[in-house]
């Protein structure tokens, strides 16, 4: 069979699965698509699929079929951080500076002290959950960030869903998980540091921070339609840089969005963008992302592993929420309610955790671990707030 078919096969495999059992299941309340489209992408992978029907995985699931899905995948991905990037609005987060910082520095360091105490954990317990290009403190520090993580793009889905987006409580939300999110990629930066290229690096931050200058007074004096062509490029000619110099081309996708303002190109328009990318381009990345597990330390061990994550995630995010809302005074529930919402995680987990895969500061077992948890947490999320939200109106009205 031509490669062209089998590709074909593979999208249609890719497009038709979770939807199906997403519709037929009515799994919204509990799973949203994305999810059940991530858990679709593991079942599919070798640990799973290939694993039970070996030769129809390898019939479909070809090189060059993979290579072409992964080239999909890229630039979905690419596209996606990207947007996730110009979603960033640093100026609420400013005029609300001091809860922001507080609420944001403790819902990130206590969930990422967690994850990096569960992390030395395992290293104690077997090498094999660390890749052979990391030292010690590079694989714990990704680690505690990966249980740290919130997930800015699909926590603003959840809330569009949950019907907050627009509310004072969604805006508050939305002002901590940007300081988080800024901080994540800061992070992973600092873990990806190549002291052989160093120079690299440090080249393509002033250069970028030069041409980042330019673009940002050159794009709000072009016509709108003409905005979009000059991102694109600023976003691979930022890709590229970031990838050449070491970092990764994701970091240089953000990096890209976040210099940029949301009401260039139109809140609207943003949002069809990225629910058009979630729907035509990002299944893909999330069946590349499944072909990667792997469950070399043995099923029981990661599932183990899983639980230990999840465990440091939630206890972690939940109580550095509370004490944030001690310290601020905030009224009763509010801590409960922001915690969990704060607690979403798959893609830019999921994104983060393929980093690391990359760049061999874990190994595929560990990233099998870390995609089971990210799913776990989100699918969490809804059933735990949903029935809070039903009857708490003044929490959602009140700004700070």
């Amino acid at each position: 069979m031509p490669t062209t078919e089998r590709f074909l096969i593979a999208m249609a495999i890719i497009y038709t699965l979770p939807y199906l059992v997403w519709r037929l299941a009515r799994t919204d309340h509990w799973a949203p698509l994305v999810v059940v489209q991530i858990v679709g992408g593991i079942l599919l992978g070798p640990g799973v699929l290939g694993a039970w029907l070996p030769e129809y995985h390898t019939f479909v699931f070809t090189p060059p079929v993979v290579q072409a899905l992964n080239g999909i995948a890229w630039w979905a991905v690419t596209l996606f951080v990207f947007i996730a990037g110009t979603e960033l609005d640093l100026r609420q987060a400013w005029a609300h500076r001091r809860e922001t910082v507080v609420t944001a520095g403790l819902a990130l360091g206590a969930p990422l002290a967690a994850g990096c105490v569960v992390a030395a954990g395992l290293l104690a317990l077997s090498s094999g959950w660390m890749g052979p290009g990391a030292q010690r403190w590079q694989f714990i520090a990704g680690i505690g960030m990966s249980c740290a993580v919130t997930a800015l793009p699909i926590l603003i889905l959840l809330m569009e869903k949950l019907e907050i987006l627009r509310q004072p409580l969604g805006q508050r939300i939305l002002r901590y998980a940007s300081l988080d999110d800024i901080a994540i990629w800061g992070v992973l930066a600092l873990i990806l540091l190549d002291w052989e290229r160093v120079g690299r690096q440090l080249g393509f931050l002033v250069a970028f921070g030069a041409a980042a200058w330019a673009v940002r007074a050159l794009l709000p004096r072009l016509p709108v339609r003409d905005r979009w062509y000059v991102a694109l490029i600023w976003l691979v000619a930022c890709a590229f840089g970031s990838d050449w110099s070491g970092l990764h081309f994701m970091v240089g996708a953000f990096l890209a969005g976040a210099v940029l303002d949301a009401e260039w190109f139109g809140q609207d328009a943003l949002d069809a963008l990225r629910h058009h990318v979630l729907l035509v381009v990002m299944p893909v990345f999330f069946l590349s992302t499944g072909l990667r597990t792997q469950w070399e330390q043995g099923g029981v061990l990661v599932f183990v592993a899983a639980a230990a994550l999840l465990a440091a995630a939630v206890s972690g995010k939940l109580l550095g929420v509370a004490a944030a809302g001690r310290l601020l005074r905030w009224s009763p529930g509010d801590a409960w309610l922001i915690g969990w919402l704060l607690q979403t995680k798959a893609l830019i987990m999921i994104i983060f955790a393929n980093i690391l895969l990359d760049k061999a500061v874990i190994t595929n077992s560990m990233f099998t671990a870390l995609l089971l948890m990210a799913v776990a947490s989100t699918m969490l999320t809804i059933p735990v707030v949903a029935p809070r939200l039903a009857g708490a109106q003044a929490l959602v009205g009140r700004s700070r």
